[in-house]
């Protein structure tokens, strides 16, 4: 970045080398711990109660049937051999229900213990695999800060300035905050850097407010005019020759009346010609002599305009005896006398707000710095002001033509409300400033149509902030300009070849002989008898039927039969062919994109969502038309990660 660059600083753009570490690792916590249950422990002691209750019922009916028998063997009711035996048995039944009971107490003690181990190991090693998580944890904490610390020394906010060859910076959009902000930062880099700013506030907004206290705090002295409270000590415009203060006040009478100045038309319809007020201003300065008040060229239109009594102003020392007499005799008396004296009457009426202009101490030289602020105060009447801000700006204006011109950028003009003066008047402040090599900041609240088309004029980079109105927002994303996109597949050429070729050839033949005999003889003789003789006998028997038959029978038969049959047959065949099929096909297809279309840089949308201080820096470059989001807060140049 070159040194003119370095000298303006619009605003900072983030762009980090190092990604963000993001959030601290979180801290690892204790998992839930195992301990015994209570509940879990009464329930198998339940459970073991219930399942040894017939093993204690066991023994006790054992020990009390030995102690049954015993003392029936006492008594004498049964012998020793069986109450012995009986005791024996109780006794045996008895300590082997015992045992079992015994050995069920036994496994809920050992089940007890069991799980108390368990849960001791399983503390253990939690308390271990929380010892070695906190440890990780520690690590990568420790990692954490490291990265932490090197991206917060890395350089992630970069100074936003101009290339060479920018004369202007025109402010579409915005509000009064963003204005500060971006007069804050531009001004505090440019009066570090050894310059001088000097900011014109039409917002009646009070927007320098942030600048001047930081200049304060800074050691500096700033010179502020609240106007119109601090005309008397505003010294701007009285030291211009008359030519040059007939000019000034014709503008800003022109502009008091809401009249257009480029097209001599005021608001009502009526003529209004600028050089004609010149020249009658040009005129009666003329006869008040050297650096006038413009009090006494108040009192002289109304001697003119026959307006009041001359009387006063003699006895107040605004005019002389002399001075009325030449007045009264400048335009002489015919036709044109009506005209003259309705001209100085219009004229009379809007300077008059500036007749305490100059009329206070003006400040000592000693007393002059490199930052000067002029402001309108909102308390004030509507055309007060505006004739107010022309006088500024066009007694600014012929300031900078007679200055000599220095190095560019050296000083510094913040017009903030552009948008409140005629189109004429801005474009002799920008032709001045140009010629006076004076870097010119021109801030518009809206863009009508007579502001849309001066922006970026020249060599002029235009920074586009906040804009709430969706049809301003649409014009400046057309300002801004579009892009061209490419999309795929609208042409597409083809290209096939196909051949195909078949030829085929067949040959059958066949021979064939077939002869038959077939011959039949047959004798046949058939002779047959039949002979038959049987007997049958009954009777009974001391064991069941008893019975017997027999028969005799005879039969024969005689058959011949003779068959001679011969078939001879001879059957021969031939098939030759040929078949030939050939196909070749070929096919080519190639799809190619023409398509193009354009798409805005900025859509609408996202310049009415744009934060107060940010905005959308558009200049000329090598490379074509550069842009650039940046923040203008002015804080911003006061973090560790600031480069300029």
């Amino acid at each position: 970045m070159n040194d003119e660059a370095d000298r303006v600083c619009l605003g900072w753009q983030f762009a980090p080398t190092l990604a963000d570490p993001g959030p601290p690792p979180a801290r690892p916590a204790a998992g839930p711990a195992d301990r015994l249950d209570p509940g879990g422990l009464a329930a198998q002691a339940r459970i073991c109660r219930v399942i040894s209750r017939p093993a204690r019922a066991g023994a006790a009916a054992g020990l009390l049937a030995a102690v049954l028998l015993g003392g029936m063997w006492l008594a004498g009711a049964a012998g020793p051999a069986a109450t012995g035996c009986g005791t024996l048995a109780a006794v045996a039944g008895a300590a082997g229900c015992a045992r079992s009971a015994w050995r069920d107490r036994r496994r809920l003690g050992t089940a007890i213990s069991a799980e108390r181990h368990r849960v001791e190991v399983a503390g253990a090693a939690q308390a271990r695999a929380l010892a070695a998580r906190q440890g990780e944890h520690a690590a990568q904490y420790r990692a954490w800060q490291r990265r932490k610390a090197v991206f917060d020394r890395q350089p992630a906010w970069f100074a936003v300035g101009l290339p060479p060859g920018i004369d202007r910076i025109d402010v579409a959009g915005g509000t009064l905050a963003g204005w500060s902000a971006l007069v804050t930062t531009l001004a505090a880099a440019r009066l570090s850097a050894g310059g001088e700013v000097s900011v014109v506030d039409l917002s009646e907004g009070a927007v320098a407010g942030d600048l001047i206290r930081l200049a304060q705090r800074s050691g500096l002295r700033p010179l502020v005019w609240t106007l119109p409270r601090d005309l008397p000590q505003l010294d701007l415009g009285t030291g211009l020759d008359a030519q040059a203060m007939a000019d000034v006040l014709a503008l800003a009478t022109g502009a008091a009346g809401g009249g257009d100045l480029a097209v001599g038309r005021a608001a009502d319809g009526s003529a209004a010609d600028p050089a004609a007020d010149c020249a009658l201003l040009e005129r009666v300065l003329g006869v008040l002599g050297p650096d006038p008040r413009i009090s006494a060229v108040t009192a002289a239109l109304r001697a003119l305009a026959d307006v009041g009594d001359p009387r006063a102003d003699l006895r107040s020392g605004l005019l002389t005896a002399s001075q009325l007499e030449q007045v009264g005799t400048l335009f002489g008396r015919g036709a044109a006398e009506r005209v003259v004296i309705e001209r100085a009457f219009v004229l009379e009426s809007r300077l008059r707000r500036l007749d305490a202009l100059g009329t206070g101490q003006p400040p000592v030289p000693e007393a002059r710095t490199r930052l000067r602020v002029a402001a309108l105060d909102r308390r004030a009447g509507v055309i007060g002001n505006r004739m107010l801000a022309t006088y500024l700006v066009a007694a600014l204006t012929h300031m900078l033509r007679q200055a000599e011109p220095g190095e560019p950028w050296t000083h510094v003009i913040c017009l903030l409300g552009a948008d409140r003066l005629g189109g004429d008047v801005l474009d002799r402040l920008v032709a001045a400033c140009e010629t006076s090599r004076t870097g010119l900041v021109l801030a518009f609240r809206s863009i009508p149509a007579g502001v849309r088309e001066r922006l970026g004029r020249g060599n002029a980079a235009v920074a586009f902030m906040r804009l709430g109105n969706g049809d301003e927002a649409r014009a400046a994303s057309e300002l801004i300009g579009t892009e061209h996109r490419f999309v795929v597949s609208q042409i597409t050429d083809t290209v096939g070849t196909s051949l195909a070729d078949t030829w085929g050839d067949s040959y059958t033949s066949t021979a064939g002989t077939a002869d038959s005999v077939a011959g039949s003889l047959s004798v046949g003789r058939n002779a047959g008898g039949s002979r038959g003789r049987g007997r049958s006998q009954g009777g009974l028997a001391p064991f069941g039927d008893f019975n017997a038959s027999s028969s005799r029978d005879s039969n024969y038969s005689v058959s011949e039969s003779d068959s001679v049959s011969l078939t001879e047959g001879i059957n021969t065949g031939t098939s030759w062919g040929i078949s030939l099929s050939r196909a070749l096909g070929e096919n080519a297809s190639l799809g190619r994109t023409a398509q193009r279309s354009r798409e805005f840089l900025v859509e609408a949308d996202e310049l009415q969502r744009l934060p107060p201080s940010a905005m959308i820096v558009s200049y000329p470059s090598g490379a074509g038309r550069t842009v650039v989001l940046a923040d203008a807060n002015p804080a911003i140049g006061t973090l560790p990660g600031a480069s300029r």
